[in-house]
């Protein structure tokens, strides 16, 4: 057994007097896994867990508040304590597990008195040290601690049986290297490609919580074209595999793949949603189907690649049981990711257009994702003038336009409430209390609106077309001011 005394990690008190409580009662108490790899690291926990040779029971027996509703023994003790990650400690018995027939789970699982026992189990070298926070000691028999000084991830064990076991941890191992930015054992790395086809006996929802970890990482990238070198991402995302070694065109600099990666990861860099980083990862998904070789251009055309590329990626979430809404939001992102190309060429309504396309709600992440698929391309230019062009056009097509509109009093209340006949005067009316609005927008009120119209239609004709048509003069020069303002903020014109 490999046990020595590193300096104190800090624990919180809660943590602690769980701890404290297991041992006062003759019980051995160890803070285990993720806990105590993030101590090591230096990393502040998220979530901890305790083991213990006591039994559910007795667990229970030592705690005011807990619960116990799984088959492997875990207790939730609960806290009083307004720390929401402190308010449920997970305590677990010692156990070992038997064979995993299925690939997924063990068959069984008993309760073991070893801690050394308990360790055995688990996946990775950094995932299984304890820590006994009383006596500041550490419980590392597979030498964990010396992995994580050396930023490795190795396996516990025959790595090729920790597989075996469960599938998932091919894909564990990934997520470990692109969170922690790791790097592979080499007999780890050699494993993982040997047993990737376990991967297929993993359950699409297991596989999905996975990928999103991945990806919600820092350097989703290096996980999968790890995954893509090592033969596990044909069965993760096997569409994205099609893109190795397809080339582009002259705007490219990369074949499909590392287009999509690169595109992902700056989606990632900039820590930018999850569907963001799902359209980088599929808005290029379908030019290997639709690549076509121009001879009048020389070069390889991918036209309808992104009405293919939604289709293709609406099925591969869907296989991964993402949510509705996810879907949605990616497949909308990945169709209309090719919007417009010259904005010298089009107008405010085609803009209005591709936003009632994609909605509101997403159009600027759509214009978000053509950053990325413009540094995925190899250029190192964020915002070249053409694309602030795009920002300033949605930008004006999406604000609200000065107009009669805006005011809470409109035509058809002229006419059927203060019997004004339909004709120019009408218009007259509106322009002019829009001038009265714009200037304050406290007197856009049924009560001022309607005291002003009982003065307005006692002028002549002559009279209410010269206040109504200098009502007009001024809601266009503001309209002027508004479009101006949004061309300088994005230095174009």
């Amino acid at each position: 057994m490999y046990y020595y005394t590193p300096m104190t990690y800090p624990i919180p008190k809660e943590i602690q007097s769980v701890i404290d409580t297991l041992q006062k009662h003759g019980h051995e108490a160890y803070l285990v896994g993720g806990c105590v790899r993030d101590l090591v690291i230096g990393r502040k926990p998220k979530d901890w867990d305790v083991t213990t040779n006591a039994k559910p029971d007795e667990i229970q027996g030592m705690f005011e508040e807990t619960f116990y509703t799984n088959e492997f023994g875990t207790v939730g003790v609960v806290l009083d304590t307004e720390d929401k990650n402190l308010k449920i400690v997970e305590v677990t018995p010692y156990r070992t597990e038997s064979a995993y027939s299925d690939k997924r789970r063990p068959d069984s699982v008993s309760f073991s008195e070893s801690i050394e026992e308990d360790l055995a189990r688990r996946d990775f070298t950094i995932n299984a040290i304890a820590y006994d926070s009383s006596k500041g000691q550490i419980v590392d028999p597979y030498k964990g601690h010396d992995d994580l000084k050396r930023h490795v991830i190795r396996a516990v064990g025959i790595a090729q049986d920790r597989f075996e076991e469960d599938g998932l941890r091919l894909m564990r191992a990934l997520r470990f290297v692109a969170e922690l930015n790791f790097a592979l054992d080499t007999e780890t790395a050699e494993a993982i490609q040997k047993k990737s086809h376990v991967l297929q006996h993993v359950s699409k929802e297991r596989i999905r919580d996975e990928l999103v970890r991945i990806l919600q990482s820092d350097q989703p990238v290096v996980a999968l074209m790890l995954a893509a070198k090592l033969d596990i991402l044909k069965y993760i995302v096997p569409d994205i595999v099609q893109g190795i070694d397809v080339a582009q065109n002259h705007a490219h600099s990369f074949d499909v793949f590392e287009h999509l990666m690169r595109t992902m990861q700056h989606a990632a860099d900039k820590k930018w949603t999850l569907e963001m980083r799902l359209a980088g990862l599929f808005h290029d998904v379908a030019k290997p189907k639709t690549r076509r070789w121009s001879e009048e251009k020389q070069e390889w055309t991918f036209y309808g690649h992104d009405v293919v590329g939604s289709r293709v990626t609406e099925h591969a979430l869907k296989e991964l049981r993402f949510s509705r809404e996810i879907v949605e939001r990616v497949v909308k992102l990945v169709r209309w990711h090719m919007f417009f190309s010259d904005p010298d060429k089009i107008t405010l309504s085609a803009v209005r257009r591709i936003i009632s396309n994609v909605g509101e709600e997403n159009v600027w992440d759509l214009l978000n994702l053509r950053i990325c698929d413009r540094v995925g391309t190899g250029r190192p230019k964020e915002q070249p003038f053409r694309f602030r062009k795009y920002k300033a056009m949605v930008e004006q097509a999406l604000r609200d336009p000065i107009s009669v509109k805006m005011l809470k009093i409109n035509g058809t209340i002229l006419m059927d409430e203060f019997h004004v006949k339909a004709g120019p005067r009408i218009g007259w009316i509106l322009n002019s209390l829009l001038e009265e609005v714009l200037d304050d927008p406290k007197k856009n009120s049924r009560e001022y609106l309607d005291s002003r119209v009982n003065e307005l239609i006692s002028l002549s004709d002559d009279d209410l077309r010269k206040l109504g048509e200098a009502g007009k003069t001024e809601r266009e020069k503001r309209e002027g001011r508004e479009i101006k303002n949004i061309m300088d903020k994005y230095h174009v014109q």
